[in-house]
């Protein structure tokens, strides 16, 4: 059975090709970073979704959907931070539809 071709690291700027999200160095720069804000992302997010339990897009739309997920608005790799005005909950479709809008590749999260 054929590999599925390499495709460009996830970092920003790196032309390296990968067949997992990030190149080796990359890898390892996402491990360190995770270990360092993973802990203090998961207070933030359980803080925020109990604050914010419906997706926010949905609701301007009149819909009431449970949230799945919380989005940065402006992107952590973009100099996005984790402060509550960059934060929205999202159900898992409109999360999708987001990061399909912006080109971004999916990566289950």
């Amino acid at each position: 059975m054929p590999r599925k071709p390499k495709r460009p690291c996830s970092y920003p700027g790196c032309p390296k090709l990968t067949d997992g999200r990030f190149c080796e160095e990359h890898q390892k720069l996402e491990n360190q970073r995770y270990e360092k804000y993973g802990r203090a992302w998961k207070r933030i997010r359980d803080r925020y979704m109990n604050a914010h339990p419906l997706c926010e897009r949905c609701q301007r739309d009149g819909r009431l959907v449970k949230a799945e997920q919380v989005h940065h608005i402006k992107p952590l790799a973009e100099g996005g931070d984790h402060s509550e005005n960059n934060l929205m909950s999202l159900c898992s479709s409109c999360h999708a539809k987001i990061h399909a809008e912006r080109g971004d590749r999916w990566h289950n999260h």
